[in-house]
């Protein structure tokens, strides 16, 4: 079977407008992220002020004659949403969720040795449809394979690990016709022949298992007649239950998560393999082992790249089942279609070693009510048939199921056709009153009353910011494994003691693992100088809940996570930004702290600071410029606070144990006062077609950051496209995709897309600094 690129030669126009312009695009592509950000935008904070519209995509190809007694299907990867496929005008396909992919069989609609058109509509006018930033259009791979009259078929190949000692695989392989299957694996020396549709047990000696640590890949090809098809797979073994909680590969493995979101930053909802891959190595870079695919099926792209880097997966259904969250969600399709959409996430997910578990929903309250409960076992059972290999969950908002059931809730039809309910109300009273209202709330009884028989349809509970919860319900439900899928930053310590004692305490999901776009400004802490209004009006355009920021760098929490997780055992400096000591800020729950790892505050000599330390120690002692600026004892928490005053120089903390002896030390230095613009491309070489990350950052002539210096920065390349450029700011007007954008505490990113045709030039400009940088074109 051939698979053949079929994103290139589209255009793309809003559908229904008279005289509409028409755009060249190559897939994948969000026709969401160009649209105006208005006051008249229905999705509101939710979707970033993007205004919506339904959109037309077209491509005109050639089909040889000889084409014409061969099977041909196309693949959509992702289509937001309510798809609709047509062939040289005939409607082929329709597929209403945005996040599923789709097949379409094409041979009764070809025209052979003829000119073929194919349009594609994707709806997104009927706002609000979402909480967070969908993106629309087709921001995913479109690929179009050829097969001869008999081959196998599509997903037709499933591999699953039986056992690990000895290492036995089973392999299934399906065909259009019964017949032999040779199977290969190259790695392991194996040349052998299985039955067609049948459940054949291979065993593989000196096998390399896939971990975490060491994620080994193994190669399956499969042939049949004169088809050829080849996957990858990994040899490791789960376990789960009420005794050893869950293992793999026979140890403990204790999830280290955080949620994310489809979207990849300024580049919008377009799922670029290259993008994801540095999403995945950012996150394990920064201690996580696992991430939640909040909340809805994650992209192949980022399958693979969790199976290379090692990287474990809850791979996460839907966002609603029969109550609207918004008007125009996924309801109103969602009873019709959960077994289908089901079945083609299992399809996409059972060969990749990487996921681990099935998540059926997040923060449904219908698991407060019968028929959601009922729901809640239809979904485990159906997906136990589909695949008895993973356990299932499910992010259950306790607190929310509780004020559900006395009529209090945040979801309703009749509220999500007033207005874009989403969260917000809830988010705001986090925002206000503190991330403890949540927790609070997930200990009162009755929370208890409206989850217990839901959890009872689930293999594993999960637990939406139920971490007062944990300890009671270990107690109370023997048999219960408990996950944190969806939980605060600053519960990360509590969270990981609790579970090196417990081993049906499995892991925790932070929310969120990288910031996102929409659910405006929902964890942004952010002063004045930034967002000019703390309104979550037009300009907000980011959640600013990440513990990753939107250009993919790690922030001071993602410093504490990893010490939390003891991930590292250097201590981490984070600073409250000296020229905002004592200032207001934008309030939010799902922000810890918005200290930055930097003591370059020139100007400001003589004010308070506040600095604060995270460490694995008995002692910390802070030292500016060699003499103490205090020390203090941590007890069962691995993070201090100091309140001193800033000085140029040098800043260190350092860590001591139980003894009195030094374990560890960080230090911090103040920039020299020359600033330049560095230019700091993520790889050393750009590749043809690929994607480069560029950081743009103000700095002196050793390369430590200036957080204070700032200015809108314009980019100019050569040999290349500049895809987008941006900041992290939660608050930002202008956007992605100009060629301008201001400096956000020191820093940008710009992507770009080389063409090929030699080595890559930047130029950049703030009006009063210049800098520039060649890349080199890797042969």
């Amino acid at each position: 079977m051939k698979r053949i690129d079929f994103n290139r030669g589209w255009e793309v126009l809003h559908k229904d407008e008279e005289n509409a312009f028409r755009k060249q695009v190559t897939l994948p592509h969000d026709a969401m992220l160009g649209e105006k950000r208005t006051k008249n935008s229905l999705g509101g904070i939710h979707t970033g002020w993007f205004e919506g519209y339904d959109y037309l995509y077209e491509k005109y190809f050639e089909v040889p004659l000889e084409m014409e007694d061969q099977r041909v299907i196309f693949e959509f990867e992702g289509v937001y949403h309510n798809a609709e496929v047509y062939l040289n005008g005939k409607k082929a396909a329709f597929r209403p969720y945005g996040y599923s992919n789709f097949y379409v069989s094409a041979d009764s609609y070809l025209k052979y040795g003829k000119t073929n058109q194919m349009q594609v509509i994707a709806r997104n006018k009927d706002q609000p449809n979402s909480r967070w930033y969908s993106g629309a259009g087709i921001y995913r791979p479109v690929w179009m394979y050829v097969a001869e009259k008999h081959h196998i078929l599509l997903n037709g190949i499933k591999v699953r690990t039986l056992s690990i000692e000895p290492a036995i695989i089973e392999i299934k392989v399906d065909t259009t016709t019964q017949g032999s299957v040779q199977i290969e694996i190259p790695e392991a020396g194996i040349q052998t022949e299985i039955p067609s549709g049948e459940m054949t047990a291979i065993q593989i000696d000196n096998a390399k298992l896939w971990s975490v640590d060491s994620p080994y890949l193994y190669t399956c090809k499969a042939f049949f007649e004169e088809d050829t098809v080849t996957e990858t797979f990994g040899i490791r073994q789960l376990e789960w239950d009420s005794k050893q909680g869950f293992k793999m590969n026979g140890r403990r493995e204790i999830l280290r998560g955080a949620c994310i979101h489809h979207d990849n930053g300024i580049l919008g909802a377009c799922c670029f393999p290259e993008a994801v891959e540095r999403k995945i190595r950012i996150l394990k870079e920064n201690g996580y082992n696992a991430i939640r695919s909040a909340h809805n099926p994650c992209s192949k792209a980022l399958l693979d790249a969790c199976d290379r880097q090692g990287m474990l997966v809850v791979d996460e259904f839907v966002d609603v089942w029969y109550i609207h969250k918004t008007e125009y969600d996924y309801v109103d399709y969602f009873m019709k279609w959960w077994k289908q959409d089901l079945k083609d996430m299992v399809d996409k997910d059972y060969n990749h070693p990487c996921v681990i578990m099935y998540s059926t929903g997040n923060e449904v309250s219908e698991t407060a009510q019968k028929k959601g409960i009922d729901l809640a076992g239809q979904m485990t059972k159906y997906l136990h048939i589909l695949d008895s290999s993973r356990p299932v969950t499910c992010g259950v908002n306790i607190f929310f199921n509780f004020l559900s059931s006395i009529g209090l809730g945040v979801y309703s039809d009749k509220k999500a056709k007033k207005k874009a309910v989403g969260s917000e109300f809830f988010n705001n009273l986090a925002g206000l009153l503190g991330r403890d209202v949540m927790k609070i709330g997930a200990s009162f009884y009755g929370c208890d009353v409206k989850t217990h028989k839901a959890f009872a349809n689930l293999d594993i509970a999960g637990y939406n910011y139920g971490i007062k919860r944990y300890r009671k319900d270990l107690n109370k439900y023997s048999n219960r494994l408990i996950l944190g899928s969806e939980t605060f930053c600053s519960d990360a310590y509590d969270f990981w003691e609790m579970a090196k004692k417990n081993n049906r305490l499995i892991g925790d999901f932070v929310w969120a693992g990288m910031d996102y776009l929409g659910e405006v400004g929902v964890g942004a802490w952010e002063y004045r100088d930034y967002a000019p209004d703390f309104s979550h009006g037009v300009g907000w355009i980011t959640a600013g809940s990440g513990r990753i920021d939107l250009t993919g760098k790690p922030l001071a929490e993602a410093g504490y996570t990893k010490v939390a997780f003891e991930q590292t055992d250097k201590p981490v400096i984070a600073v409250v930004p000296v020229n905002h000591t004592g200032d207001k800020h934008s309030p939010s729950a799902w922000k810890m702290t918005n200290g930055i790892e930097s003591w370059s505050f020139r100007g400001y000599s003589g004010k308070k600071a506040i600095v604060e330390v995270y460490a694995r120690a008995a002692e910390i002692e802070l030292l500016i410029n060699g003499k103490r600026a205090g020390r203090k004892r941590l007890k069962n928490k691995c993070d201090t606070v100091f309140h001193t005053v800033y000085q140029n120089g040098t800043i260190e903390a350092v860590a001591y144990n139980s003894k009195g002896q030094e374990i560890a030390r960080t230090r911090l230095k103040t920039a020299k006062t020359d600033t330049e613009i560095q230019i700091v491309p993520e790889e050393n070489v750009a590749k043809k077609g690929k994607l480069s990350f560029i950081r743009l950052k103000y700095t002196d002539k050793e390369g430590t950051l200036k957080p204070l210096m700032g200015g809108t920065l314009k980019m100019k390349v050569e040999n290349a496209e500049l895809i987008a450029f941006g900041n992290a700011c939660p608050f930002n007007k202008r956007g992605y995709l100009t060629n301008q954008t201001d400096a956000y505490y020191g820093e940008a990113l710009a992507v770009i897309r080389a063409n090929g045709s030699g080595n890559v030039r930047m130029k950049v400009t703030d009006g009063r600094l210049s800098s520039e940088y060649i890349l080199p074109l890797s042969v």
